[in-house]
């Protein structure tokens, strides 16, 4: 079983990526287990939002503790919460990074990019999640590009132009990725 831990504020995706990226594993024939874990409910509090996936169905329903990968959509969340606490030494910590901002060490993979400043560019708003799906998807190889897109398509198809929008945004963040 694997398992990603993302980090956020409140309103700012994390439940959606969450929700996305299960169903892109879903479509490659993995089960996936997608929650959310909210401290105080209000808009900007920091909030986790947790993946569990694997080819067998998932049973396990406790938070994450010692994640495989770890998405942070806030940078800001890097100086006041421990992101990288328990992630593996042989996984990958994915983070949005903001001018000024620079994430701490880490003994695992560290990909960076400024995914807000490619959302503003793209969507014209700094929601950044759909371009660190597409980083999630090169950095980890665990989710084919072409999966991740489906499900952003099934998730806006209902907004035509919100979805362009975004499945330019997950492209970009796939390229970006070394």
């Amino acid at each position: 079983m694997k398992e990603v831990k993302i980090f956020a504020r409140a309103g700012q995706g994390a439940i959606t990526t969450a929700a996305i990226l299960g169903e892109a594993l879903f479509y490659e024939g993995l089960y996936a287990y997608a929650f959310p874990h909210f401290g105080a409910a209000r808009m900007g509090a920091p909030m986790n939002a947790f993946l569990r996936f694997d080819k067998n169905p998932v049973r396990t329903r406790s938070q994450i503790y010692e994640p495989d990968y770890v998405i942070v959509i806030d940078p800001t969340l890097l100086h006041t919460e421990d992101c990288f606490k328990g992630l593996k030494e042989d996984g990958v910590a994915i983070v949005a990074t903001r001018e000024g901002i620079k994430p701490p060490s880490c003994k695992a993979k560290l990909v960076t990019l400024e995914a807000e400043k490619i959302a503003q560019e793209i969507i014209g708003r700094p929601f950044s999640n759909t371009v660190l799906l597409g980083a999630f998807s090169k950095a980890t190889g665990e989710v084919k590009l072409e999966s991740i897109l489906k499900a952003v398509e099934k998730r806006f198809i209902e907004k035509p132009e919100v979805l362009k929008k975004n499945l330019e945004a997950v492209k970009k963040g796939y390229e970006v990725v070394s």
